[in-house]
């Protein structure tokens, strides 16, 4: 008997992973979306890598300028460990070759900082629409 496609209502584990904790608290607030379980919060590229090797995580909003190890490295990093994690770049930056650069190592999509609520709320849901 073939195995079951995974259900679509399954919960996602979400880790947020930015050095402001102004921010990683919005985002965890600010999130809407019922299949979303924050797992776990990062300040750096480098507690990103160990919260996702003990969280597992199928989700991540990687900010991109962070002390000891910035996004770009932690996506490619991540993607490496799970290639099929979804990561949304949440950043300030708004130089499109970052942006681009993200996009290549695996990032799933990008939302400008500073966003509002239905914002990083739609990017979610955009993110998470095929999971």
């Amino acid at each position: 008997m073939p195995a079951a496609a995974p259900s679509r209502d399954r919960p996602l584990k979400l880790l947020i992973v930015d050095d402001s904790n102004v921010i990683r608290r919005r985002i965890e607030r600010s999130q809407q979306i019922d299949r979303l379980e924050v797992v776990g919060l990062a300040n750096n590229g480098v507690d990103a890598i160990e919260e996702f090797r003990r969280t597992d995580p199928d989700v991540v909003t990687m900010d991109i300028t962070m002390p000891q190890m910035d996004g770009i490295e932690c996506v490619e990093q991540l993607v490496a460990l799970k290639p099929h994690v979804l990561i949304l770049v949440v950043s300030a930056l708004v130089d499109k070759a970052t942006a681009v650069e993200a996009m290549e190592k695996g990032a799933n999509g990008f939302l400008n900082k500073p966003f509002t609520d239905r914002q990083l709320n739609d990017a979610l849901a955009e993110l998470i629409a095929g999971a």
